[in-house]
C-alpha cells in the first residue's frame, strides 16, 4: 500500500511512544525510518519498527546519554541504553562540533543497539563539508570465513564525502545478507538467495527461520570477513564486548575530518564531483544500463517519493504496526 508521508511519520511516532520510548527519541527514531523508505530501502523503513517494539518491551527504561570524556579532538559517549538511531545523532553531532574546532574528530560510543543505516549519520556531516566514516559492530549473527557459527556482527560501515553537489555516500554491510532482510523474508513467507546463510547444522539454507537460528555469511568472501573482523574491533575501541551475544552494547565508532583543513582553496569538493562525473561517464558493460555512483540511487528515489508525497509500506507490516500504535 502507499501511505501519506506524513502519515505514515505519525504512525511510527505513535507506535513508537506505546511500547514505552519516550516522544522525542520516537519523533527522531520514525523520521529515520521515513528517510529510509524514501530511499527506497523496504527493512530499514517502518518493517524495522516491529523489532524496534519487541526490543522496547524487553527492556528497562533508558537513562540519559552522556559525553563521558572529551579530550582535544576525542569523545566518548554513553548511550544510557538508548537505541543507537537516537545516540548516532548525538555522536554525529558531536563529532561536527568537535571537528568545527579541531580538523578532525574521533567520537565513540557504546551502551546502545540497533544502528539503523549507517548512510544516515554520515551524509548529515557531509552536507556540512565534512568527510564522515561511520561503523558499528551488531549481534553476532556472521560466521567467519570457512566456518559455520556466529561471531561477528553484520557490520556495516558508511563513508560521505561532500561534494559540489549532494554527497558522495558509500554504505555497506559485510554480511551477505542483512539480519533485516532475513527477517523481512521471514515475515513474507519468502525465501532467501543461496548462498547467503547457513542453518544451525552448518548446512547451507533458504530458510529464513534456519538462517536466523544459525549463521549469515560474510559478504565477499576472505576479504568481506577480514573488514567485519576489523570493524568489529573498532567497536571495542569503543567499548563494547568482542563478541555481542545479544542486542546491547554495541559500540559505534566516528571519524570527521575537514577537508578545507588539508586543501583549503575547496577543491576536494570539486574533485568529488569530477569523479561522479568520471563514473557516470565510465563505458558500460551492457550498452545503455549507465554505471552506478554509490548512494546515488537512494537520492533519485528519494526525490521521486517526495515528489509523489508517498511511501511504500507492504499491507501486513502496515496492520502490526497499526495495532502497536493503538
Amino acid at each position: 500500500m502507499q501511505l501519506k508521508i506524513d502519515e505514515a511519520r505519525k504512525l511510527g511516532a505513535e507506535a513508537l511512544v506505546r511500547c514505552g520510548m519516550s516522544e522525542y527519541s520516537a519523533l527522531q527514531v520514525a523520521d529515520h525510518l521515513i528517510e529510509a523508505a524514501l530511499c527506497g530501502h523496504e527493512f530499514s523503513s517502518l518493517p524495522r519498527l516491529i523489532a524496534i517494539a519487541e526490543e522496547l518491551r524487553s527492556r528497562a527504561p533508558a537513562a540519559a546519554i552522556r559525553v563521558t570524556r572529551e579530550d582535544g579532538c576525542f569523545a566518548s559517549i554513553d548511550g544510557g541504553d538508548n537505541i543507537a538511531y537516537v545516540v548516532s545523532l548525538v555522536a554525529i553531532d558531536k563529532g561536527i562540533e568537535i571537528c568545527r574546532r579541531t580538523g578532525v574528530a574521533v567520537v565513540t560510543a557504546r551502551n546502545t543497539w540497533f544502528s539503523g543505516r549507517l548512510a544516515y549519520y554520515v551524509e548529515r556531516a557531509a552536507r556540512l563539508g565534512f568527510v564522515a566514516l561511520h561503523t558499528t559492530n551488531t549481534t553476532a549473527r556472521v560466521a567467519p570465513y570457512g566456518g559455520t557459527e556466529r561471531l561477528m556482527g553484520t557490520n556495516p560501515f558508511a563513508v560521505a564525502f561532500p561534494s559540489c553537489d549532494d554527497p558522495l555516500v558509500i554504505d555497506i554491510g559485510t554480511s551477505a545478507i542483512t539480519w533485516g532482510d532475513v527477517v523481512l523474508s521471514r515475515t513474507k513467507g519468502e525465501p532467501l538467495p543461496e548462498g547467503v546463510a547457513v542453518g544451525p547444522d552448518g548446512k547451507p539454507t533458504c530458510d529464513p527461520a534456519a538462517a536466523l537460528e544459525g549463521a549469515f555469511l560474510p559478504w565477499g568472501g576472505q576479504r568481506g570477513s577480514a573488514l567485519s573482523i576489523a570493524i568489529q574491533l573498532l567497536g571495542v575501541l569503543a567499548g563494547s564486548p568482542a563478541v555481542i551475544q545479544d542486542s546491547h552494547d554495541f559500540g559505534l565508532f566516528f571519524v570527521l575530518i575537514d577537508p578545507r583543513r588539508i586543501i583549503p582553496d575547496g577543491s576536494f569538493e570539486a574533485q568529488v564531483s569530477a569523479m561522479r562525473r568520471a563514473i557516470l561517464a565510465n563505458r558500460p558493460v551492457v550498452s545503455g544500463e549507465p554505471v552506478h555512483v554509490p548512494g546515488d540511487g537512494s537520492q533519485a528515489r528519494r526525490a521521486r517519493a517526495l515528489a509523489k508525497g508517498e511511501i511504500y509500506l507492504d499491507d501486513r507490516v502496515y496492520e502490526r504496526i497499526r495495532t502497536l500504535a493503538q
